[in-house]
Order: C-alpha cells, then structure tokens, then sequence
C-alpha cells in the first residue's frame, strides 16, 4: 500500500520539470510536504503552492544535502545543467550528483530515491535496438557530454546506493517539453536564419516528445511509492520530425541526407570549444524511440499528450512568449 504523509526532498525544484512536480506534489494527497532546494530563492505562494517550502542550498555542499534530507522520506534529485560549459556541467552534474546520492543513502529516514536520467544515456548509435526498452545498457556517447555524463551518473548511483536499504527509481524521458518547458525553442541545435523566415535542416529523423506534467505525473506515482523500484522510460505517444517542428513553429525545413547530418556531427565533436546546444545534432544522427510498457504496465503511468499535442502546446506557448 502507497505510504502517506510523506516529507518530500527535491533537488532542482526550479526547473521545467522541477516545477511541474512541485505542483503535482501539491496535489496528492500522500504528500505532506515538500522541501524544495535552490541555489536562488523561489517563493512557493507566488507559485500557488501550499506544501512546498524553499530551502537555500547547492548540491555542491554536502552539509546542505543532508540537512535537506535529514526528515525526508523520499528524496527527488532533478538538479542538473543541461546547456553548459563541459567544466560547470561535470562539477555540478557528476560532482554534485554524487553528493546527492551518497548522502540520499545515508539519510536515516528515506525510503525512496527518484533520479531523472535521460534517453541521452542510452547514447546516439546506430546498433541500438529499436525501440529501446530500459534492459538496453546505457553506452553514453563519449564526444556528447550531456549524454556521456547521464549514462555515467546512473553507474555513480548504483555504486552510492548499494547496500542501502533504499529502493531507487531512475526515469528517462525524452526530450521534455510543454507550455512550462521551452528548452526545445531556446536552445535549437541548427536553426539557419534566412529571411523572411528561419529554415531548418530535415534528415527526418523521427523523435519523441513527453509533456512536462507526463513527467511530473509518473515521479508522483514514484513518490507515492505507487510501483515497483526500477528503471523506467518515458515518452508520450506518436512521433514528431524537424519538419513538424518547423511546421508548429511557423518555419521552413529543408531535407537533407543522414550522411550530412552525421558528417557534420563529427565535425561539431572534434572541435573542443563547440557551444553545448550545437553538440544536439548528435541527437538526430539516428532514431532513438523508447518502449514505455513498462512505466504503463508498472506505474499505471497514462501520459495525457501525445507528441504532435505537446508541439503544439510547446509552439503555443513561445509564440505567446515572443521566442518565435
């Protein structure tokens, strides 16, 4: 049975999905509070929250990790940089996360830990079986380092929580997106300008997208303690290509060969000082489309958005904003 006045940890509660989980949590009725900690203040009223409470903190300092969870019952670790330079992103994605799960395994109360990975960690390879199910190994690819990092912290974590009477959930979504999750705007890898409209390149290279309340609504069940610990994807139905994209957002798209798109990639990874966002390319080399029975099967998991609708709903938004 699903345990109930639960203290909640959150690490990264500012994030796309970060905030769409602290209002998920807000919620469900198992919860009784949430400490959700930042680097920089947030006030829980103004987000219309009634359970959360900030905590000042960083992941980086071990004394904070633990003061945080020193009354949790479930411990949520979201915080992570997904565009960044590779020295911040290794001290705060590896370095930190580190922190979180040694001291999420020494927490005298905690019960569960739920980690989001990422279908990056499976890595962008052209032998990887399709669709990927979550008894695929994870084989980061080396030259993308947010990939290289995700397959390398979920190692980090089993080696932290071994031994640990702790049952351990670790999600990897797709590409998260939604009216509150705009990343896929802001940091597309290839927009080429040309007036009057900006044109993207189409190897048709299909991809999968999940709403950021998808994702919320699967941690939840986690939190609850709703299904089995283990490792779970998460996308929602349907698929979606750079030509819907460029659709959705008012734009033109071009087709161009897998060749081109995998030519230019290695030439993005040898060059040291590429800007993070750019290294994405990697992303659309080959199909990366995950099997997601077992989040439905095990967690009930019913996400409400199929791909198309969380584009639609994603290209909404950032007209609404200004971005396109």
């Amino acid at each position: 049975m699903p345990d109930t006045e639960l203290t909640v940890a959150v690490t990264g509660p500012t994030g796309d999905i970060g905030r769409a989980l602290l209002r998920a949590l807000d919620r469900t009725r198992a919860v009784e509070r949430v400490l959700g900690m930042a680097r920089r203040p947030f006030d829980p009223g103004e987000m219309g929250l009634r359970k959360t409470e900030y905590r000042q903190g960083d992941i980086l300092d071990r004394g904070a990790v633990d003061a945080l969870f020193a009354d949790a019952d479930v411990i949520v670790h979201l915080a992570f940089i997904i565009v960044g330079g590779q020295d911040e992103t290794r001290s705060v994605n590896l370095e930190g996360s580190r922190t979180v799960f040694e001291a999420a395994a020494a927490a005298p109360g905690a019960r569960r830990l739920i980690y989001t990975s990422s279908v990056a960690a499976y890595g962008f390879h052209p032998d990887n079986p399709q669709p990927l199910t979550e008894d695929v190994p994870v084989r980061g690819t080396d030259a993308f380092y947010y990939s290289a990092q995700k397959a390398e912290l979920e190692e980090t974590l089993r080696e932290a929580v071994r031994g640990a009477s702790l049952d351990t959930y670790v999600f990897r979504p797709c590409i998260v997106a939604g009216e509150d999750a705009l990343m896929l705007v802001e940091n597309l890898p290839w927009p080429v300008r040309r007036a009057p409209l900006p044109v993207l390149p189409d190897p048709g290279t299909p991809f999968q997208l999940v709403h950021h309340d998808d994702v919320a609504s699967a941690l939840a069940a986690a939190v609850r303690g709703a299904g089995p610990a283990g490792v779970y994807n998460l996308a929602g139905p349907g698929e979606v290509t750079v030509a819907d994209l460029a659709g959705a957002f008012g734009w033109r798209s071009v087709p161009i060969p897998h060749a081109a798109v995998k030519a230019g990639a290695l030439g993005i990874n040898a060059l040291p000082l590429a800007p993070a966002r750019v290294k994405w390319i990697n992303a659309m080399r080959v199909p990366v489309i995950m099997d997601t029975s077992r989040a439905r099967r095990e967690l009930r998991w019913r996400p409400k958005n199929s791909a198309a609708e969380v584009l639609s709903a994603t290209a909404d938004s950032a007209r609404e904003r200004g971005l396109i």
